[in-house]
């Protein structure tokens, strides 16, 4: 396994959760409980980045490293790259961007996104993605698609259903009948887990957003728009769905309840 870190940013403020890292899991806050996750992978290091002292407060004892970082970056990639000046790490080694509300995120994904992009010393990122299989998903505004060419890498991202079948789908109501014509199409749900090399992200700091970025909303998108491969691999494992909501929140909850008694 080639040597890589793991970075969990983990931001304060959110707009549909205020407080979310500190949201309680079974009597630990969701960041603890992602920072847990992290520690069952190959990472030689495991990094929480964050911006607010309260949760410093909260992984204290935790044995978790913590790096305060500015509380003004725009994305998590951004912070992703302030943490990588602090720690002046070279620009060949390999970060992995864990989101901080992912408490249930399999180790096997951090290992198998950080060998995707050693393997592929053309790329600048990996990421990982999974098949669609229901027809709600594929035309799901908040479920991210991409289609990829014969090297495993990203041709474009989309929150509108790519491909598109011009023969036989006149519209969204009645494009598709049932499910069961998914199993053959490729359709593939992006996963939001990504290896980065850290020059990339010394780059990447440096651009102003792109425009189909800002179309899509899709930050991804800046690195295909200045030529960047991003290498994209089929998750090994199933990939839980993350904390935006409340009602995501009590899904987890229940979860970790019924899985590890709370624990």
């Amino acid at each position: 396994m080639h040597d890589f870190i793991v970075v969990i940013p983990s931001r304060y403020d959110s707009s549909r959760l205020p407080g979310k890292p500190l949201a309680d899991i079974g009597g630990l806050p969701m960041v603890q409980r992602v920072w847990q996750q992290t520690r069952n992978s190959s990472a030689s290091r495991r990094i929480v980045a964050v911006d607010d002292p309260r949760i410093c407060q909260a992984l204290e004892g935790s044995g978790a490293e913590v790096l305060m970082t500015r509380v003004d970056h725009p994305s998590g990639t951004d912070r992703l790259a302030e943490v990588v000046t602090q720690l002046a790490l070279p620009d060949d080694a390999i970060v992995v961007n864990v989101q901080g509300d992912e408490p249930l995120i399999p180790a096997a994904l951090i290992d198998q996104v950080a060998a995707l992009l050693a393997a592929d010393p053309l790329a600048s990122i990996a990421t990982l993605a999974e098949p669609i299989t229901d027809k709600a998903s594929l035309f799901n505004p908040n479920v991210v698609k991409v289609v990829v060419n014969v090297q495993g890498r990203a041709l474009y991202f989309s929150r509108a259903p790519i491909p598109w079948q011009r023969e036989g789908w006149e519209g969204q109501d009645d494009a598709l009948s049932d499910d069961s014509q998914l199993a053959n199409g490729g359709w593939l749900r992006h996963v939001g887990i990504y290896a980065y090399r850290v020059g990339f992200l010394r780059a990447f700091q440096q651009w102003p957003p792109a425009p189909l970025e800002e179309l899509e909303q899709l930050e991804q998108l800046r690195a295909l728009y200045h030529g960047h491969a991003i290498q994209v691999g089929l998750a090994i494992e199933t990939h839980p769905a993350g904390v935006d909501t409340a009602e995501d929140l009590e899904r987890v909850r229940d979860f970790i309840s019924l899985t590890h008694g709370g624990a």
